[in-house]
């Protein structure tokens, strides 16, 4: 069975929403090393133009101001920003990245999901890009950083799950990154907050693999660059005479 292609243009504009993982910050020797640059460097090695990548991170932000953490976040949040930062760029990829400092200030779940319904509903609506959701971030340091110093595993997880709802409401991608740090604390810097170089490199591989996985455009080039190598000319040649022949599904 053929997997749905859900983008098969490639990307001209992407716009990263989040926190401080997105932002990045001094637990990191370069900012180049920001999961979200990793990711537009893997996607500029598969296109033939490159992405236009904005970086819309905010340290300590909150997704709106009905999270227990907003008085101490750093402002606007995403619920006060999202127009300017998403919509008026008009990106065909967007990545929302929200829910660890909410979790982390015990917001409430359902409170945190219609946050959130509302931000992907209306840039979906402005400019239809493809949107893809991460999920809370892998950490170790439950009890630091007051207000934000309510959170827990299992609160988490709550989160996510909410989170992968949102996705298949909304026909969004969404990468799982709790499951891709593996719950290695390794990759969690001593702050245990934030992904250590390592960790922003499992991140960025994670979601470019969930779009690649979903959308032939990272491939288009590739195939575009080989159809007519002399591998590939002989390799179809025999499959034709067998029976098998190639069939572009895509």
């Amino acid at each position: 069975m053929s997997r749905k292609d859900m983008w098969s243009e490639p990307f001209k504009r992407m716009v990263v929403m989040g926190e401080s993982t997105v932002q990045g910050g001094p637990w990191l020797t370069r900012q180049e090393d920001r999961w979200p640059d990793v990711l537009a460097r893997l996607i500029d090695s598969c296109q033939d133009s490159p992405v236009e990548y904005h970086n819309k991170g905010i340290g300590a932000n909150a997704i709106s101001p009905r999270s227990p953490g907003y008085p101490s976040s750093a402002k606007p949040s995403a619920l006060e920003r999202y127009r300017r930062d998403v919509i008026d760029l008009k990106p065909d990829l967007f990545i929302l990245c929200y829910g660890l400092n909410d979790m982390r200030a015990a917001m409430d779940v359902g409170e945190f999901s219609e946050d959130m319904q509302t931000i992907i509903g209306d840039v979906k609506d402005a400019c239809a890009p493809l949107i893809v959701l991460t999920t809370v971030y892998y950490m170790t340091g439950w009890r630091s950083y007051p207000p934000f110093d309510k959170g827990s595993v299992e609160l988490a997880l709550q989160y996510n799950e909410a989170i992968q709802r949102l996705g298949i409401a909304n026909g969004c991608i969404v990468s799982d990154v709790w499951d891709a740090e593996g719950g290695a604390d390794w990759l969690i810097n001593p702050d245990g907050v934030h992904a250590n170089y390592v960790g922003n490199l499992i991140i960025a591989h994670r979601v470019f693999r969930d779009i690649a996985v979903n959308c032939s455009c990272l491939s288009k080039a590739t195939f575009e660059r080989t159809r007519d190598t002399r591998w590939v000319r002989d390799t179809t040649a025999s499959r034709r005479q067998l029976g098998d022949p190639f069939t572009k599904t895509w």
